[in-house]
């Protein structure tokens, strides 16, 4: 039987719709929800696009997390895949999952990680430090930002003359590349 996986994700969505289609192909595992804590969240139309069921919770949803929890026991959510997810993961919710929760972010942790650096911000933090290398960590969550066991890095160089948006894409490769890797790799645990 093929494991179930939900998508926590806040932006645009493109690593969502990576880590959908790339299931959708195998027989491991299938994304069967996407939730979201932004109505404005390009994430929501790929879901939709895609077939897949989607929902966006309000703030006091996501602080309390007794509704998320229940959905994702509707949905039989086995693991939880956070891509480009802003809000803090209700403790209710990383209690159900122990070990069963992971993020992507786009530097090497414990480098510009913490509470305010996601996407351009932390790119541009990369370029304003001067930086020769960044890259990806892929981690658990726990419940502080970016603080979690991390599973895996992958780096990529960082040139002098590089703008955020150079650094961006060299990274965007990167996430498409092994997050969907990383997540089967750990399905095949679970």
């Amino acid at each position: 039987m093929k494991k179930s996986i939900a998508v926590f994700a806040s932006g645009n969505g493109s690593n969502a719709e990576n880590i959908i289609r790339h299931f959708k192909k195998g027989d491991l595992a299938q994304v069967n929800l996407v939730l979201s804590n932004s109505q404005s969240a390009f994430v929501l139309t790929r879901a939709q696009a895609l077939q897949v069921p989607y929902s966006c919770l309000s703030k006091s949803e996501w602080e309390d997390g007794t509704h998320i929890l229940s959905m994702l026991r509707d949905y039989d959510i086995d693991f939880i895949v956070l891509a480009g997810f802003l809000a803090r993961v209700p403790d209710c919710i990383l209690n159900a999952y122990p070990n069963k929760i992971i993020n992507i972010h786009p530097s090497l942790l414990p480098k510009f990680g913490g509470k305010g650096m996601y996407g351009d911000h932390v790119h541009q933090a990369v370029v304003a430090a001067g930086e020769k290398e960044t890259g990806i960590t892929i981690h658990y969550i726990n419940e502080r930002f970016d603080e979690g066991t991390v599973i895996f890095q992958a780096t990529c160089p960082v040139a002098p003359e590089d703008t955020s948006e150079d650094v961006a894409k060299r990274v965007h490769v990167l996430e498409y590349k092994y997050y969907p890797e990383i997540i089967e790799e750990l399905l095949l645990k679970v």
